[in-house]
């Protein structure tokens, strides 16, 4: 059995590189079943996020496996590019080494951002895909479901999921949560249509955020993220008129001068009444006057308060790397131990069936020549003959068992297999 990974992340490939590389969901049940017409026999799930692109393939009988190169090329080829313009920006990884990934990868120990949720889901995703095409099979299933299972355990047996450690998690969790017990009845108004202002909103509406509205100078991109969320867009010109309405502001322009000073807001203050107001004023330089945080029922935050309570969660999370990487290790070794009896299994298997077979012959022929009627010799003879090959079984199936647990089951395999004429 072969299982091996070729593939690139943001810790080895520029962004320019994994965009290139990168498959949509429609593409990549394209892309295995290409795969598939190549080499038949192969196994394989196929990850595509924006941090990552890893394919992973499996086969039973390793004379049938793709090289690394042959994964190489294939990937390059699906994308119209030349081997060489990528081959330098991939990883590649075998057995156990590849499995230890992937359970890094599965648990967000490999992540840009440690701890970060979304990859598992993004995992899930690969392997259903890959399963509703039948392109996994008994290996995969194995090291994917694997992969799963460790990912739980590294969630339930650590606290390294449990500080946020990106700046928009933090403003809504550790932040914006600890002003409103709800978000479904609250107004939400984004400045700017930007990634940070994107990801805060994805946390926003994961706690329930429905009436969300999108001010952005062009209206194009504000249009596509109001759209996105189901909310609506608004022109820059009722900006104000928005804030006296809002009851949570996510503010991430790249204006150079504040776009609200501390005039403006004493206008639209007066207006609202002393209702509470949360600004996270993720820009930088600031688009609030810092003076309007000083206002009463108003709780301003800037991107350094955020981040000091960014680091102090990462410090958090760092003290429980140490738990997560020794599950890691643990599900790795039993993984492979699993594996490797499942390589000595059809051997011990076919040895078995073939010493009953043998047995099972050579009893019947003794007691057609014995022709005996006591039903208690007959059976003491059975249990002879079992003992007998259980005994003589016993010392290589021991040894072949031993080379399994140590890593090794092509040790003494080979050996066995041609001593007792097994067939593949």
């Amino acid at each position: 059995m072969k299982l091996q990974l070729v593939g690139c992340s943001h810790h080895n490939a520029a962004v320019e590189i994994r965009e290139r590389l990168a498959f949509t969901k429609d593409q990549i049940p394209q892309a295995l079943s290409l795969l598939r017409q190549s080499f038949p026999n192969a196994e394989a799930v196929l990850l595509s996020t924006c941090n990552r692109v890893e394919l992973y393939t499996a086969v039973v009988d390793g004379d049938d496996a793709p090289s690394d190169s042959d994964l190489v090329q294939f990937l390059a080829a699906f994308h119209g590019l030349q081997a060489d313009e990528i081959s330098n920006n991939l990883f590649t990884f075998r057995k156990e080494d590849a499995i230890r990934h992937l359970f890094r990868v599965a648990a967000s120990l490999d992540s840009m951002v440690t701890g970060e949720a979304q990859i598992l889901s993004q995992v899930k995703e690969a392997y259903q895909l890959a399963t509703d095409g039948e392109y996994t099979g008994p290996l995969t299933h194995a090291a994917f479901q694997g992969a799963i299972r460790v990912a739980r355990r590294v969630a339930n047996e650590t606290a390294i999921h449990e500080k946020r450690v990106s700046i928009p998690s933090v403003a809504v969790a550790d932040f914006a949560s600890q002003i409103f017990e709800r978000f479904d009845d609250k107004q939400v108004l984004v400045i700017g249509a930007g990634e940070m202002g994107e990801e805060t909103l994805r946390y926003l509406q994961g706690e329930g955020a429905q009436h969300i509205t999108v001010v952005n100078r062009n209206e194009e991109r504000g249009q596509a993220l109001a759209n996105e969320f189901n909310g609506r867009f608004a022109p820059w010109t009722q900006l104000h008129d928005l804030l006296v309405e809002a009851d949570l502001v996510v503010s991430t322009t790249g204006s150079t001068e504040p776009i609200v000073t501390a005039q403006q807001f004493a206008a639209i203050e007066a207006k609202r009444f002393q209702r509470t107001l949360f600004v996270l004023d993720l820009a930088v330089p600031r688009d609030f006057d810092p003076l309007i945080g000083e206002q009463l029922g108003v709780y301003l935050y800037s991107v350094d308060d955020l981040q000091k309570t960014c680091e102090q969660n990462r410090r958090k999370r760092e003290k429980e790397w140490p738990k997560a990487e020794k599950v890691i290790e643990q599900e790795t070794a039993r993984f492979m131990a699993d594996w490797n009896r499942r390589v000595t299994a059809p051997a011990i298997r076919q040895l078995k069936e073939n010493a009953d077979r043998i047995k099972a012959d050579e009893l019947q022929r003794l007691l057609n020549k014995l022709s005996l009627s006591d039903p208690n010799a007959v059976n003491e003879l059975e249990r002879s003959f079992d003992r007998l090959v259980n005994k003589l079984l016993h010392p290589p199936l021991e040894s072949l068992r031993d080379d399994a647990e140590a890593g090794q089951p092509h040790g003494l395999l080979p050996a066995l297999k041609r001593l007792f004429q097994l067939k593949d």
